[in-house]
């Protein structure tokens, strides 16, 4: 059966063109300047819209407290010096959207960041700053856009220094190095057959285990789970202990050479008891670069990597039929 067969949506040409995601979110945010003399900054989003609000946190220095804000209403740290950053691909997320109406009724300054829906309508009816980005895409897809928007907001608030140039260099550098990563995430996609992933990572690039996690959960349709260095060497390794249970994992550990010394060696260390235990592992490694590119190197990586899982399984990777089915019985 031909690819196109199975892959119907066409997330392939999703992947490859993600990219210019990042070159384009820039642009559509440009004109967005909020002025207010802020002293925290609230990122009000969940699922795949919340991601780059976690990439920013990760790689990016902000010049007052940042928090992301996974659920309804706001958190008690909002209040009149917050700025308020509703992110929703679709503009419909409950939460977001419930977030974005607190805001609105405590009077708190706020800006969204979507393709359209209630959220657009709630910002055309009380004068909120808009970025919109296009739709068509599932939310877990469209990271580049989101995070070079919401890099690009912050910084015209004063919020962060300008990365716009780095984000512009790491969308190059994906552009050159695309076609390769998808020829290694097939080969890994092999490797994985049958088994859970289970993505181990430092704590600088524990976002990007979480990531992956979630590709393989919604692309791949598969379980799999995360965790990150050093916290794991003190409790879930040992859950590897009986080789009859843990012979259906398979371990991914995301290794940067500029990790601590001493995580490096921990990496090294339980990549070798594992496979003592007769559990298969591999060792994931960044490019050389900036954080960024290293970040969204390593998370393009994984698109391929969770896009021909599902393929090989003769599943479509774009639909994700269990978490619509859930909406509709939440709305009933």
């Amino acid at each position: 059966m031909e690819i196109k067969n199975i892959d119907k949506l066409n997330m392939r040409g999703v992947i490859v063109a993600s990219p210019e995601q990042l070159t384009r979110g820039l642009e559509l945010a440009k004109n967005i300047k909020i002025k207010g003399e802020f002293k925290n900054v609230i990122i009000c989003g969940i699922g795949g819209s919340a991601l780059p609000a976690n990439i920013l946190d990760a790689t990016v220095t902000t010049k007052i407290p940042l928090y992301i804000h996974r659920d309804y209403d706001l958190p008690a740290s909002a209040n009149e010096d917050s700025l308020i950053v509703c992110i929703s691909y679709s503009g419909n997320t409950e939460e977001t959207v419930s977030a974005l109406e607190k805001a609105i009724h405590k009077n708190i300054t706020a800006v969204a960041i979507t393709t359209g829906g209630k959220l657009e309508k709630m910002c055309e009816e009380h004068n909120i700053a808009l970025a919109k980005i296009p739709a068509g895409i599932q939310p877990r897809s469209a990271t580049g856009y989101l995070f070079s928007a919401l890099s690009t907001i912050l910084n015209n608030c004063g919020i962060i220094d300008d990365i716009s140039e780095d984000i512009l260099n790491t969308a190059e550098e994906l552009e050159k190095i695309n076609s390769n990563l998808e020829k290694e995430g097939k080969a890994l996609a092999k490797k994985l057959a049958d088994k859970i992933p289970v993505v181990y990572a430092s704590n600088n690039f524990k976002v990007a285990s979480r990531i992956w996690k979630i590709k393989f959960n919604e692309n791949s349709k598969i379980p799999a789970f995360h965790n990150y260095f050093p916290e794991l060497n003190h409790n879930e390794m040992v859950g590897f202990t009986d080789k009859k249970m843990a012979s259906g994992f398979y371990v991914l550990i995301i290794k940067d050479k500029k990790d601590h010394e001493r995580t490096l060696k921990r990496m090294d260390l339980t990549s070798l008891i594992l496979k003592k235990k007769g559990i298969k592992n591999s060792f994931i490694e960044t490019v050389d670069g900036s954080i960024i590119l290293k970040f969204f190197e390593i998370l393009l990586l994984g698109d391929w990597t969770s896009y021909y899982i599902a393929i090989n399984n003769k599943i479509d990777p774009t639909p994700v039929e269990m978490v619509e089915e859930f909406k509709v019985m939440l709305n009933k």
